[in-house]
């Protein structure tokens, strides 16, 4: 069973086998968002993902930055990156007919909870180049 289907820009259709997601900013108890704290939250999510799948290819997905107040503070201004940290298995049809499947993790952040799933999935995440990127594999 799927967590959701995605049919990419390219016209593949990949399906959510597995999703993780976190609170961005979960247990972060001072400061406030800025470059450098969001630099290291994008790490970690990276590091993360090839952590937890070491044998399947991770893609990450820049993620946008918002500038919500102009004053700097002592950190530098105020940068907020979308609150859900996301790292999700997709799975589709095999790249080389003499495979079973293909596979790739992505890491990304989104602003809902939610599974993305058809044509609510972000942009980010339909754009993805499949047959560049995954892997094929054996059932």
């Amino acid at each position: 069973m799927s967590l959701g289907h995605i049919v990419l820009s390219s016209g593949r259709s990949i399906s959510l086998t597995e999703l993780r997601m976190s609170s961005t900013y979960g247990g972060m108890l001072e400061g406030y968002p800025c470059k450098r704290i969001n630099d290291l939250k994008v790490s970690w999510l990276q590091r993360r993902a090839e952590s937890a799948f070491p044998s399947t290819p991770v893609h990450f997905v820049p993620p946008t930055r918002a500038y919500p107040d102009e004053t700097a503070g002592p950190f530098g201004p105020v940068e907020v990156l979308p609150s859900v940290a996301c790292v999700g298995v997709f799975d589709s049809t095999a790249l080389d007919p003499a495979m079973d499947r293909s596979a790739l993790v992505v890491a990304w952040f989104q602003s809902t909870p939610d599974a993305p799933s058809g044509e609510d999935a972000e942009l980010a995440l339909r754009s993805i180049r499949w047959d560049e990127l995954a892997q094929d594999y054996d059932l």
